[in-house]
C-alpha cells in the first residue's frame, strides 16, 4: 500500500489518453501483451489500482491485479479511417474513461485491429500513479521488451525508482513559507488570481484539434525573440498572444498560463530523472491582455522565464512542508487541477513533452508509428506541445478550445508578431 504524495494530490485526478497507429507490419496482438507484461514487472505500480482508506486517503495498492487489455477488430482498412494523421471517431480507439477512478486499472490499453493488418494501439493511465516524465520512462521499457522478445531480461530497478516517500521529505519542523493552500490546493476563501473557479460546461462544447509548426516557423520565429530561447518557451509566446487574440477580451482583463514543471532536477537533493511517480508543480506567468498582445515576443518570454524560475529548492520544500502540516492537522486538500469540462478561458494551461523520449517513436519491434494521434483532451484552455512525429525539427501542438474561438485561432496561429 503507497501512499500518495503531496505531488501526487496536486495533480490531475483523470485518465490520460495517448494513442498511436501501426501500419503493415504492424506488431501482433500477443506481442504487444507479452512485452506489457515484462514492462509491468519493472514498474508495478502500473499493475495495481488506486484505494481509499476509512480516513478518505488515497494510496496506490500495488497488488499485482494486472493492466486491462481490451482486444477489438473493426472491419475496415486502417487506411480508410486514418486521414492526415487524425481519426474522427478518436475517443472509441482507447479505452472507456473510468466512471469511478478508484478500483479501475490503473493502467489499460485498447488494441484497435484493422482488416488490413495495421494496429491502432489507445492507452489510458491514472495521473495521480504518474506524471509525463514517468510515463516516458515505462513506454521505453514496454518497447524495448517487444524488440527483445525472450532475451529481455527484467531489470531490477534501482531503490530510488519507486522511492516515492524520499520525494517528498519535510524538515524537522515543517515550515511552509508560500501560499500553496490557493496556489496548487483550493483555499478556503477565494484569493483572486491563483483560486479563482472556471466554469465547467458540456464536453462537446470543447473541441480538440492540432496545430503544426514546422522547422521554418519555429527558426523564424526565434529570431524574432532574439537571443537564447528554447522550443517550448519561443512557442508557449507565441501561442499566448495568439489565443489571447482570438478569445477577444477587454484589454485590462488579466490571462494567466499555468506551466507544468518537472522538479526532479530542481529538488534539494536532486531526485532522478528516472523516479516513477510524479513530480511536477506549476508555475502562472501572468499579464494584462493589452499586454500579451503589446508587447514583444523577448518580453513575453521572459515573462515566462522569470514564472518558471520561482519553482526552486525552496518553493519545492515549502509545498513539501505544507503538505506535511496539512497531514499532521488532518486537512483535506482538494487539487486546483482543472476537472474534466473546465473552461480555462481566460486562462490556459501547457504540458512540454519536448524533452521525453519521444512518444511516437514506440517501436515494439516492427518500426515505429505511422502517426501518433491527438486525444480528446477534456479541459479548454489545456494544450500538450511535443516533437513532430513526421517533420524533424518541428512541433505539434494539441490544443482543446471552446468551440467558438477555434476559428479565429485558426486563422492567426501560424502569423508572426514583426515588433521590435
Amino acid at each position: 500500500m503507497v501512499p500518495l504524495t503531496i505531488f501526487d494530490r496536486a495533480t490531475f485526478d483523470l485518465f490520460v489518453p495517448t494513442v498511436r497507429a501501426y501500419s503493415m507490419p504492424a506488431p501482433s496482438n500477443e506481442l504487444v501483451k507479452e512485452s506489457l507484461a515484462r514492462a509491468l514487472a519493472v514498474y508495478p505500480h502500473m499493475a495495481g489500482r488506486l484505494v481509499v482508506d476509512d480516513q478518505g486517503r488515497r494510496f496506490i495498492h500495488v497488488n499485482n491485479r494486472g493492466a486491462l487489455v481490451i482486444e477489438v477488430t473493426v472491419p475496415a482498412d486502417l487506411a480508410d479511417v486514418l486521414v492526415d494523421g487524425t481519426i474522427s471517431n478518436v475517443g472509441e480507439v482507447y479505452p472507456p474513461l473510468p466512471e469511478e477512478n478508484v478500483g479501475a486499472p490503473v493502467f489499460q490499453v485498447q488494441l484497435n485491429r484493422y482488416r488490413c493488418g495495421g494496429l491502432v494501439m489507445g492507452t489510458i493511465y491514472q495521473h495521480h500513479v504518474a506524471d509525463g516524465t514517468a510515463m516516458s520512462s515505462f513506454v521505453r521499457m514496454w518497447a524495448r521488451a517487444a524488440r527483445e522478445g525472450k532475451d529481455f531480461i527484467v531489470p531490477v530497478p534501482a531503490p530510488h525508482v519507486h522511492d516515492r516517500a524520499s520525494t517528498a521529505i519535510p524538515r524537522g519542523t515543517p515550515t511552509p513559507v508560500f501560499d500553496h493552500q490557493n496556489i496548487e490546493f483550493k483555499g478556503v476563501n477565494e484569493d483572486g488570481i491563483s483560486n479563482k473557479s472556471h466554469a465547467v460546461v458540456p464536453m462537446e462544447k470543447i473541441r480538440n484539434f492540432k496545430v503544426h509548426f514546422t522547422p521554418e516557423f519555429i527558426a523564424e520565429l526565434k529570431s524574432c525573440v532574439g537571443g537564447r530561447c528554447s522550443t517550448f518557451q519561443c512557442l508557449l509566446a507565441h501561442v499566448w498572444k495568439k489565443l489571447t487574440a482570438a478569445r477577444g477580451f477587454h484589454r485590462e482583463d488579466f490571462t494567466k498560463v499555468r506551466v507544468a514543471v518537472n522538479c526532479r532536477d530542481r529538488a534539494n537533493p536532486p531526485v532522478s530523472a528516472d523516479f516513477f511517480g510524479n513530480m511536477v508543480l506549476w508555475a502562472f506567468p501572468r499579464l494584462q491582455v493589452r499586454e500579451v498582445l503589446n508587447s514583444t515576443y523577448r518580453r513575453v518570454v521572459d515573462v515566462i522565464r522569470e514564472a518558471v524560475s520561482r519553482i526552486d529548492r525552496d518553493y519545492i520544500q515549502s509545498f513539501v512542508d505544507f503538505g506535511a502540516v496539512a497531514d499532521m492537522r488532518g486537512k483535506k486538500l482538494e487539487a486546483t487541477a482543472p476537472v474534466a469540462g473546465t473552461m480555462l478561458c481566460p486562462d490556459m494551461e501547457i504540458d512540454s513533452w519536448m524533452g521525453f523520449v519521444r512518444f511516437h517513436d514506440m517501436d515494439l519491434g516492427t518500426g515505429p508509428p505511422c502517426a501518433f494521434l491527438p486525444p480528446d483532451m477534456p479541459v479548454e484552455g489545456l494544450m500538450v506541445l511535443m516533437p513532430s512525429g513526421t517533420d524533424k525539427g518541428g512541433a505539434d501542438l494539441f490544443i482543446a478550445l471552446a468551440e467558438d474561438h477555434v476559428d479565429a485561432f485558426q486563422q492567426i496561429c501560424l502569423s508572426l508578431d514583426l515588433m521590435n
